[in-house]
């Protein structure tokens, strides 16, 4: 009778030990929030952070040139630039590499294959991040008689980041912009529409992995429209913010 009894009470010791353990143990707060997100997205849309925005306007400047110089069919070109900002709130530093092929229908300039290959840096109000990326873009309107640029492809970004709102959020994260005729008018070099559909993904160290989908909208006016995991964000093309709805 006594052994059973130190036998229970040795279990009992054990679990008092094993629930202190797990009382003194770290605690692990949320992942990766919906807006931590969103400033991702926004960061790889800005022309603030080397966005979206910029490489679709560097695809059109170029292909206004080609336009303009009448190009032949099937003509390849590269361009490189270097890209920087290191005063106020927005800081970044990018390299791109362009290469682009010009394609015709019955012999004559139709479209533009956009290839880029790019490397960075940017600090902004909510969020630093280094990474690297690629584009594959289709810009259609080579015709002199088109009044406007389209573009279809899709944009990437992985690197690694930091939260700056909640600054125990830190990782790496990937994310995957795929845009639908995106239309850029040709005097001015402006997003009048598109859409588009997002992936970011990543993992944050002893919290593990995070995923976010959505869709965008352009709106034409330097905003757009982010719809992620059912919230609704505005988005401003050229710094970046992002405003809830």
């Amino acid at each position: 009778m006594k052994k059973i009894q130190l036998t229970i009470v040795a279990m009992l010791l054990l679990g008092a030990v094993a629930c202190k353990k797990t009382s003194n143990s770290p605690n692990i707060t949320a992942n990766v929030s919906n807006a931590e997100a969103a400033d991702m997205a926004a960061s790889s849309l800005s022309l603030n952070s080397n966005g979206l925005a910029n490489v679709s306007d560097d695809a059109t400047s170029d292909a206004s040139t080609y336009v303009n110089a009448h190009v032949a069919c099937g003509t390849i070109k590269s361009d490189s630039i270097s890209r920087n900002n290191t005063v106020g709130p927005y800081t970044y530093s990018y390299n791109l590499k362009y290469n682009y092929v010009v394609d015709c229908a019955n012999n004559v300039p139709d479209s533009l294959s956009s290839n880029l290959v790019y490397n960075g840096s940017f600090s902004g109000p909510n969020l630093s991040s280094t990474n690297s990326g690629s584009s594959i873009f289709t810009v259609e309107g080579l015709s002199p008689t088109a009044l406007d640029f389209v573009i279809n492809g899709e944009y990437k970004r992985s690197g690694s980041f930091q939260s700056k709102i909640d600054t125990t959020n830190h990782g790496n994260s990937n994310v995957d912009i795929v845009v639908k005729a995106l239309t850029i008018t040709k005097s001015d070099r402006t997003i009048a529409s598109g859409t588009a559909t997002i992936s970011i993904t990543g993992d944050v160290p002893k919290k593990g992995n995070f995923s976010y989908t959505g869709t965008l909208v352009f709106n034409g006016d330097g905003t757009a429209t982010l719809t992620l995991n059912g919230t609704v964000y505005t988005i401003n093309l050229q710094t970046g913010q992002r405003d809830e709805h």
